[in-house]
């Protein structure tokens, strides 16, 4: 197994621990910052076994199956902990979620037609977002502006996460088409 693997096989390991730290109110502010370094660190792996996959020519049929599901797991578990805990609205995961389900799926009837489906622009700022949201929303501190700092950041991320699909969704629309 080459490295950027092992970093994906990291990241979906790097969830337990995470959820652990979220869900475990004993842990208090210590579970809190842990979570965050945890989800911080994890979000780098991802980050870094993409370009060493590809600047070193490693990619494999296992990183490409497992690298987009390992980041849809970390984010949703992430999401599942902030909606558990009350930290976030349960119609904005279910909103995210979604749509990761949804692209997998077009993903997956693209890849049976022989279509890859690369990552846009828009999806990587949603990524951005949703990373940066997920963070403020852990971290959670008592303070009206940051209050209001991750309430913008969360509706960025909401609004990025909805245009990234429609662009999929308009760009790939053949994709759903019957083949003959």
């Amino acid at each position: 197994m080459n490295l950027p693997n092992k970093l994906t096989v990291l990241r979906v390991i790097l969830i337990v621990p995470f959820v652990v730290c979220m869900l475990v109110p004993s842990l208090g502010e210590t579970g809190m910052y842990a979570a965050v370094a945890i989800f911080i660190i994890a979000s780098l792996t991802d980050l870094l076994d993409g370009k060493i996959a590809r600047k070193y020519n490693l990619v494999t049929n296992f990183g490409k199956f497992m690298d987009p599901l390992a980041d849809k797991l970390l984010v949703a578990a992430a999401l599942i902990c902030l909606t558990a805990n009350g930290t976030l609205a349960a119609w904005i995961s279910i909103i995210i979620i979604s749509r990761e389900f949804i692209i997998s799926g077009f993903r997956l009837v693209a890849s049976d037609n022989g279509i890859v489906i690369a990552a846009s622009y828009w999806g990587k700022f949603k990524t951005t977002f949703q990373m940066v949201m997920i963070v403020m929303l852990i971290l959670d501190y008592d303070n009206n502006i940051y209050q209001m700092c991750a309430m913008v950041v969360t509706y960025a991320a909401l609004i990025l996460t909805v245009i990234s699909l429609i662009d999929y969704v308009v760009k790939n629309k053949a994709v759903l088409r019957e083949q003959k």
